[in-house]
């Protein structure tokens, strides 16, 4: 995975070494997400030992996408998004599935590959923490 030897991967090597079942390359936004996530030191990218928590994350991803791709077409449809979310605890309308759908279908085939389901889970996560941050009362408003 460290092609340059530099003892740090690199997001455009990590991208190349992922692949998100649909022969595409992984999506680079997901990528960097992800390298920021584990990058404790602001190097632009992750040692081996770093490396060993983006391996089992994304391990960890895939299995959950798994579970949730009832068809097993390797992709995430909006019906299997509301159930992976909904499992996560997330309540949400239709039509924010719908600009889920619209957000992350980088095919725009009505539906999520891997590497965009994880990037929604990432930007969905990182949208709750703001939220709860300045929803000191937890009324939701």
């Amino acid at each position: 995975v460290d092609k340059d030897r530099s003892c740090v991967i690199s997001d455009t090597e990590l991208q190349q070494a992922l692949s998100n079942g649909t022969w595409t390359p992984f999506n680079p936004v997901t990528v960097r997400s992800i390298i920021s996530m584990f990058d404790r030191e602001n190097k632009g990218g992750v040692n081996f030992n770093e490396f060993a928590g983006v391996w089992k994350y994304i391990t960890d991803w895939q299995n959950i996408f798994r579970t949730y791709d009832g068809d097993n077409s390797g992709f995430i449809d909006k019906n299997e998004l509301k159930q992976a979310l909904t499992g996560f605890g997330y309540r949400l309308s239709d039509q924010f599935y719908n600009t889920l759908i619209e957000k992350f279908d980088r095919q725009r085939k009505g539906q999520v590959a891997f590497d965009d389901f994880i990037q929604c889970c990432i930007v969905l996560q990182r949208l709750t923490d703001v939220f709860r941050r300045y929803d000191t009362d937890q009324d939701g408003w």
